[in-house]
């Protein structure tokens, strides 16, 4: 069976640091049911910016979820999510700062009607301090933690990172507390209420650069891609904006197997820093950036050729160990997706696509509140819930 079979995820969540965390546990096999606003549910579907379909980033963070819509800010959609919440071992929202206060649905609400409740709030700076107040995305929360002062070149100016981790490393902090709060519910009977801040979150990721300041004394300067030529990125063959290996040689033994791969097998032993690089660069650039990196492998080096985030879905390696998954979405058709990259010998959960806003409304009012088509209908009249996922005639 799936790790999670049997946990219920009640997901108000936006964007990615909560869809994140959602999505982590849903692949674990968690019954994830995502509540979103009529008409143009999660921003980051796109519909609020006039997209016909559903973006492709929506599409990434939300597989194996149902979407139901609500609305919050009518009584009577408000107290369906309400009637809803017992039914389900977990909330989770990452709003900005004061929405869930403005609709009433906080933890003390949603505990007074279900005591064990395991209640998830994501929030920038977190609920308490002088900057909980302030909004909050990625990489504001990135440039609040270190990540910006750390990245580009020693003589320029700090740079925004790439990889989206002050989300999406918030989101799965938060599923880890998940997972461990619905472990302890097990023993104890009791639920919790969780908090991350996102700044917070980001500094796990900074630690080695933080062992850096002198328990705090110093700033941990930016070294680009470094001066050791043993630990550096090289220009491959080819000339394009990504045909680079990088280099990651931190030991004698490593450092003798760039030499050896580079056919200057004596410089590894009295070779100074100018020639060792001069070298290897001059090797690199005979090399396409797959060969180099798999000439490099063969001698024990650490190394990868820079991969586009293309090249993931046609990667040789990928492909064999089945990490490039297939589903059709109702408005792409067949679409690639890369999978959960957890493997578990007794748990597997087949990837799903993400839902169409509203796509299981009318089924989990079915299953949670026992309502029939009358009464959904009533309330989709009613302006309760949205009108996507209506019953067909």
């Amino acid at each position: 069976m799936a790790a999670l079979d049997g946990m219920r995820i009640l997901d108000m969540t936006q964007w990615e640091a909560g869809t994140c965390c959602t999505q982590s546990l849903a692949f674990l096999g968690a019954d994830v049911v995502k509540v979103e606003r009529p008409e143009v549910g999660d921003p980051g579907r796109g519909r609020l910016r006039g997209a016909a379909k559903d973006a492709e980033y929506f599409v990434n963070w939300n597989s194996n979820k149902r979407s139901v819509t609500l609305h919050l800010d009518t009584p009577e959609g408000r107290a369906l999510l309400l009637d809803m919440v017992p039914r389900y071992d977990v909330f989770v929202e990452n709003y900005g700062p004061g929405v869930v206060e403005k609709l009433d649905i906080g933890y003390d609400v949603m505990r007074a009607i279900h005591p064990n409740i395991i209640y998830v709030r994501i929030k920038g700076f977190g609920t308490s301090g002088p900057y909980a107040h302030y909004k909050c995305m990625d990489m504001v929360a990135q440039a609040a933690a270190g990540a910006f002062s750390i990245t580009g070149e020693p003589d320029g100016p700090p740079m925004r990172p790439g990889p989206t981790m002050g989300d999406a490393g918030t989101g799965m902090q938060a599923a880890l507390a998940i997972a461990a709060a619905w472990a302890q519910k097990q023993r104890t009977g009791e639920g919790q209420l969780i908090e991350l801040s996102m700044q917070e979150a980001m500094t796990y990721y900074l630690r080695t650069a933080v062992s850096r300041t002198g328990f705090g004394a110093a700033p941990t300067p930016r070294t680009g891609n470094g001066d050791n030529p043993f630990v550096s990125l090289y220009p491959c063959k080819g000339n394009g904006a990504n045909d680079y290996v990088f280099v990651m040689a931190v030991n004698p033994r490593m450092r003798a197997g760039v030499c050896r791969a580079v056919g200057a097998p004596e410089l590894a032993q009295n070779g100074d820093g100018v020639q060792v690089r001069q070298a290897i660069e001059a090797w690199t650039r005979s090399q396409t950036k797959r060969d180099a990196m798999a000439a490099l492998a063969e001698e024990g080096v650490c190394a990868s050729q820079v991969f586009e985030t293309h090249d993931l879905f046609t990667d040789p390696h990928l492909l064999e160990r089945g990490f490039v998954h297939e589903v059709h979405h109702a408005e792409h058709g067949d679409v690639r997706l890369l999978g959960w990259p957890a493997r578990m010998s007794k748990s597997a959960v087949p990837i799903r696509a993400a839902p169409l806003l509203g796509e299981h409304t009318d089924q989990v009012l079915v299953e949670d509140l026992g309502l029939g088509q009358e009464a959904i209908d009533g309330l989709r009249e009613r302006g309760a819930i949205g009108s996507e996922g209506a019953a067909q005639p």
